[in-house]
């Protein structure tokens, strides 16, 4: 088993998951929305790796993380929308889904095999510095177990996949909670595939096209699987008030042994999503309820993820 040692993210920890990148290994690191497990985007080694550690099927598409257009653009093939959301969005919590480059030096087990090529720019400074050390693109899914809680602390990584994974950098709690906003993006037309933090409105407002909603039925990127985040006890959503036995995560109104938001703010409560579900399946009660929370503007990411987590196993 390997042993998995926690560091800061500063510039002796950079160094280290740099080098182990370096061999070919994944290495956990912070991003402004979850934390990521990274590796070279280049490697199908080092992408099998992150898949053995994840126990992650290999139908599901890794992100490509960059720290520039010009990195981008070796990547993927960028159209004028293309470059219209990048200027608005990047660096941030957007990530798009675009024909791979012709000469992309990415793996094809990075893409799943599929055409296109997932890619986003971090707002991290550290993630930033780990692209920059390494020298390359990185793939970096959701530092947890597949299918199972998001991490937005070292310590939630730390339980996961512990023994799996050499190292994880430490720089505090995520800022923005949830997974990237992950849109389709076609000659005059986006698709949303995963809400996150940057919305529907956001989009349509930055790309002057609709927005439409949902893929084509096959998985085309990260999260769209119906079961995912999950923790390991029984989710009840949409909950006014805990039944016996149940951990209520309360939101406005419905108080709840912890709430997302007690003001009903939705930026407030997606930053508290995973870690109050790990909260909550870390404690004594057999089953979790999670009060309603409005699906406008950024609430749509968040009960999506809450649907996943709730989907059967």
């Amino acid at each position: 088993m390997t042993e998995t040692r926690i560091l800061p993210a500063d510039e002796t920890g950079i160094a280290e998951a740099a080098a182990l990148i370096a061999r070919g290994l994944p290495v956990a690191v912070p991003t402004e929305t979850v934390y990521g497990l990274a590796g070279d985007a280049t490697s199908g080694d080092a992408v099998a790796a992150i898949y053995a550690a994840k126990g992650r099927p290999s139908f599901n598409p890794l992100i490509v993380h960059v720290t520039d257009l010009a990195m981008a653009s070796r990547v993927a093939v960028l159209s004028p929308l293309a470059h219209r959301l990048a200027e608005r969005f990047w660096p941030g919590p957007l990530t798009m889904v675009l024909p791979a480059a012709a000469g992309s030096p990415i793996a094809r087990l990075t893409t799943a095999g599929l055409p296109s090529v997932a890619v986003r720019m971090p707002a991290h400074p550290a993630m930033r510095a780990l692209i920059r050390a390494s020298g390359r693109p990185l793939a970096a899914p959701s530092a947890n177990a597949s299918g199972s809680i998001s991490a937005t602390r070292a310590g939630h990584v730390a339980r996961s996949l512990a023994g799996r994974i050499p190292l994880v950098l430490d720089d505090g709690p995520t800022s923005v909670g949830i997974e990237s906003t992950i849109v389709a993006v076609e000659d005059s037309r986006l698709r949303l595939l995963r809400p996150g933090a940057i919305t529907v409105e956001m989009l349509a407002d930055a790309s002057g096209v609709a927005v439409e909603q949902g893929g084509g039925g096959s998985i085309e990127a990260p999260g769209q699987m119906a079961s995912h985040y999950a923790p390991s006890k029984p989710l009840r959503l949409n909950a006014v008030a805990a039944k016996a036995g149940e951990f209520l995560i309360g939101f406005g109104p419905v108080a709840g042994d912890v709430s997302l938001s007690t003001s009903g703010r939705l930026d407030e409560a997606a930053a508290r999503l995973f870690d109050l579900l790990h909260a909550a399946d870390q404690s004594d009660a057999a089953a979790i309820a999670v009060a309603p929370v409005p699906t406008n503007g950024l609430g749509l990411a968040i009960n999506d993820r809450l649907a996943r987590a709730a989907a059967p196993r």
